[in-house]
């Protein structure tokens, strides 16, 4: 499978998997100028953003070992304009990881990492 169906299969999969927990989707492929963010989405009173990686194979590593700590920085840069566009300042959030192990096209297993990295500054 090409890596962008892969990632399209795994984002699809995941906000899925998110609702069926009771999550509420409330954007999806957030773009600033330097970032994205796959899934933003809001259980409780917590907005949550979420990293999908998706994989068919680990040759290279766990999914969530691609979530390295600059890729982690410009989700947090994100996350910041976001919550500000949105007048969300005032709320709880958390960073998220989303692994997804496919096998022949299909999802085999989906891990959900809550809290997988922090904020060290305010945002």
């Amino acid at each position: 499978m090409k890596s962008n169906t892969v990632g399209k299969l795994g984002e699809d999969c995941a906000a899925e998997f998110l609702t069926a927990k009771g999550y509420t989707i409330v954007a999806r492929n957030f773009r600033i100028r330097s970032a994205e963010i796959d899934i933003i989405a809001r259980t409780d009173d917590v907005i949550v953003f979420v990293e999908v990686k998706a994989r068919s194979n680990i040759r290279h590593g766990l999914p969530v070992e691609a979530v390295t700590f600059r890729k982690q920085k410009k989700i947090i840069e994100a996350a910041s304009v976001f919550l500000q566009d949105e007048n969300f300042c005032n709320c709880a959030c958390r960073f998220d990881v989303v692994e997804i192990f496919l096998s022949n096209g299909r999802v085999e297993e989906i891990n959900h990492i809550e809290n997988a990295f922090e904020v060290t500054q305010n945002i």
